[in-house]
């Protein structure tokens, strides 16, 4: 018999309650990702795989929608400087998302931390109402 895993969803601590769930599942997704990828190889970070996109490639990318989700569509507000600083490439070329290579897996887990840091403070004193409330966007 395969053995299965229980996943109980609980809430961040100060946090309402129901955005602090939904924060909760996305850090747990973080930490997933973070604990597979620990030691990785510079070559395995930056090899492209066939018409794919390489690990390093889509590591930025995560961050980068990451941040512009909480500027562009929660905040509605211009990017923090110190955040948009750790963006030097423009998100896609030719339609295709731009290749980044070169950064050690610890500067991708720097970059993927200091964004998901802002992004949780700005929740943090967020209420239920302007968490629910509808965005239009462009």
């Amino acid at each position: 018999m395969l053995e299965r895993k229980v996943l109980l969803v609980s809430s961040l601590p100060e946090y309402e309650e129901e955005i602090g769930r939904l924060l909760w599942c996305l850090e747990d997704v973080r930490r997933t990702i973070i604990t597979r990828l620990i030691g990785i190889s510079q070559s395995l970070i930056d090899r492209k795989l066939g018409e794919r996109q390489s690990i390093g490639t889509l590591l930025y990318h995560i961050a980068l929608i990451e941040a512009d989700w909480l500027y562009a569509e929660v905040l509605e507000t211009d990017w923090d400087p110190e955040i948009s600083a750790l963006f030097p490439l423009e998100h896609r070329t030719d339609g295709n998302l731009s290749h980044f290579e070169g950064e050690s897996i610890e500067e991708h887990f720097y970059r993927l931390n200091k964004v998901r840091e802002v992004f949780l403070s700005h929740f943090r004193s967020m209420d239920l109402s302007d968490w629910r409330k509808p965005r239009v966007l462009e």
